[in-house]
């Protein structure tokens, strides 16, 4: 499902309110809830930073210029936390864009999630292949 082109409705105003709509869902949760909440002490900032990471994955802007997992490295992640976090990033995407714009978001976040769980394996000794890339669609979205 690798997507490169971005769409006009993709705006840094819109990146912005996914990664705020995001956020407000993920702070609530009862499974990401209290990681998020334990582990991030200015909420301003963190937003600030993870919408300057979709800034630049998405929109290729350049203004992330962090390293983001290491810090996932620290946290007590377990595969259930990455799908929830999926679960959550996908429906927020949709909400806010038609399904072509949201396919941009949801394709990097299954890469993402791919990506951490497997350096979390790693770090451990396991091998992990990607599980959350060939998962299926949203409802209401096709595959093209």
């Amino acid at each position: 499902m690798f997507i490169k082109e971005t769409s006009p409705a993709v705006t840094e105003e819109s990146i912005a309110q996914l990664v705020q709509i995001f956020y407000d869902k993920a702070r609530a949760d009862e499974l990401i809830g209290p990681l998020f909440n334990e582990n991030v002490d200015d909420w301003d900032h963190h937003i600030a930073k993870i919408t300057d990471f979709w800034s630049s994955v998405v929109l290729r802007s350049g203004r992330y210029d962090g390293r983001p997992l290491p810090p996932h490295l620290r946290l007590p992640l377990i595969g259930e936390h990455f799908d929830r976090w999926l679960d959550l990033f996908e429906q927020t995407t949709l909400e806010i864009w038609e399904p072509d714009e949201a396919a941009i978001f949801i394709d990097r976040a299954r890469r993402v999630a791919d990506s951490f769980e497997m350096a979390r394996a790693s770090m451990s000794g396991e091998v992990k292949s990607p599980r959350h890339y060939g998962r299926p669609l949203p409802a209401g979205m096709a595959t093209k």
